[in-house]
């Protein structure tokens, strides 16, 4: 790749970071008044001055490469930002999905920044790269601001819920469960066809294997409780899945923008089992509080291995934009 192509792509890279921050601004702005809990306020409330700081960072080093953010990009950004708080405020349990889609948000900035981080070493680029190592912990550090809040977000949403009330929610909650790994699996299959490079395409196909045994375990969950999956959700899930699919590989860098999402929805996961865990808890079922635990562990190890594969992602993502020109 020349100086000048990389130096384009870097900036391109850039635009893609302000929409992101675009779009944690329209989450932060109304998060807080959803959060349901002080303390979950609070850190929507400083992380959103936190975010606005991000937004000025990745805007100055735009201006310094001569270089606008992109309005279409921009706007999108805002809207998926709105989406999000309408999805949380549109369900009974609007802190626990809050803070959980707020978990995976910022993981996905983790993620898009350490990608950066290692684009902008290619460059050359040191403005860039201490930026995003700067930002890149902050986002990490707000990421366990709410993982230190899960107890907080499911009392809020289960507050004043009797126990029959508590265990339909657990099925709910299993529902849940049971169509993320629905989409899970979908992503799985599609993945290892499009990642691009060997290491993630491994990464896929081993969790593949596990993915279809947590969806027969949280299917054995909802039967234990005289219920089943949600046909509708679950299939909208897969939906969705496809089109991430078809989304991706209309992607100049394949290989980069995966690696993201993919950790991204781990984190997605990991914070639906941490709910489905104190959930189940408060509804006394002791096995499916065990269930989630163990599917947890493995979605944590999963995020980990896709991280691993980030400096192989960037090597990829280069040679496939300079491949398709």
């Amino acid at each position: 790749m020349t100086a000048n192509s990389l130096a384009e792509q870097l900036t391109k890279y850039l635009t893609d970071l302000h929409s992101i921050e675009e779009q944690a601004l329209a989450q932060m702005q109304l998060a807080p008044r959803l959060a349901g809990d002080a303390e979950l306020q609070r850190i929507f409330v400083e992380h959103h001055n936190e975010t606005e700081e991000h937004e000025r960072l990745v805007r100055a080093q735009l201006d310094r490469r001569d270089a606008k953010p992109s309005a279409i990009k921009d706007v999108a950004g805002r809207a998926g930002g709105w989406g999000m708080i309408l999805f949380a405020r549109v369900n009974p349990d609007t802190p626990g999905k809050l803070a959980m889609h707020a978990y995976a948000y910022e993981h996905m900035e983790l993620a898009a920044y350490e990608l950066l981080r290692r684009i902008a070493e290619h460059a050359g680029d040191e403005p860039v790269r201490a930026m995003a190592d700067e930002i890149g912990g902050q986002e990490r550090a707000m990421a366990d601001r709410i993982a230190a809040m899960w107890d907080r977000a499911v009392e809020a949403a289960l507050r004043e819920k009797d126990a029959d009330d508590i265990s339909k929610d657990l099925v709910k909650y299993l529902r849940d469960a049971h169509a993320l790994e629905a989409q899970a699996m979908q992503l799985l299959e599609t993945g290892p066809q499009i990642a691009g490079f060997d290491a993630l395409a491994e990464v896929f196909r081993d969790h593949l294997e596990q993915t279809k045994e947590h969806r027969l375990l949280v299917d054995q969950r909802l039967a234990a409780h005289n219920a089943g999956p949600s046909r509708f959700q679950a299939g909208a899930m897969r939906a969705g899945a496809l089109n991430l699919g078809t989304f991706f590989k209309a992607q100049p860098d394949t290989p980069v923008k995966l690696a993201g999402f993919a950790y991204a929805f781990e984190a997605l996961e990991v914070g639906a089992y941490e709910l489905l865990t104190r959930v189940a808890e408060r509804a006394g079922d002791e096995e499916t509080a065990g269930v989630a635990q163990r599917i947890l562990a493995d979605e944590r190890i999963a995020a980990e291995r896709v991280a691993g594969t980030w400096d192989a992602a960037v090597e990829a993502g280069l040679r496939e934009t300079v491949w398709r020109g």
